[in-house]
């Protein structure tokens, strides 16, 4: 197997990865919030943290590093543009996620304290929830149309 194919199919794993751990951590963090259970939401957050830094940030290190080596493993020149729009797209996407990694241990947090102290969820945990949800959207649209460029590369 040629060191082109191995790289690819490493980086179509992370992708999957990525993409998938930030689909399910969005199905699983709206599940937990709209049950207005405190300790669930303690619980199924500390989860989403932790899954955050070991899957989706390990996968959204090794995408752009993995897809540099393709690029030039392939000869692809850099100002393609379906790669120019999917590398913006990329970056796009991570400025929309990074705040989500923010508020998700922001409501991390105020869920252990409301556990801890017997209380509801604080209002601002809600406005944080309506960021996050807000947030993620642009991010799962910028990968549906990176996945489209990298199937079509072009076409």
């Amino acid at each position: 197997m040629s060191l082109y194919l191995i790289l690819k199919t490493l980086h179509i794993l992370s992708s999957t990865v990525l993409f998938g751990t930030g689909l399910g951590s969005a199905y699983y963090a709206l599940r937990a919030w709209r049950s207005a259970n405190v300790a669930v939401i303690a619980a199924t957050f500390r989860h989403l943290v932790f899954a955050d830094w070991a899957f989706t940030a390990t996968a959204a290190v090794f995408q752009p590093l993995s897809g540099l080596g393709l690029m030039h493993l392939a000869g692809w020149p850099l100002m393609s543009p379906w790669l120019l729009w999917s590398m913006g797209l990329y970056v796009f996407a991570g400025v929309c996620w990074l705040p989500v990694v923010w508020l998700q241990i922001r409501v991390h947090r105020l869920a252990d304290e409301a556990l801890a102290q017997g209380t509801a969820m604080p209002l601002s945990a809600r406005r944080y929830m309506t960021w996050w949800f807000g947030l993620g959207w642009p991010a799962f649209l910028a990968f549906i149309v990176i996945f489209y460029l990298m199937v079509g590369k072009g076409a």
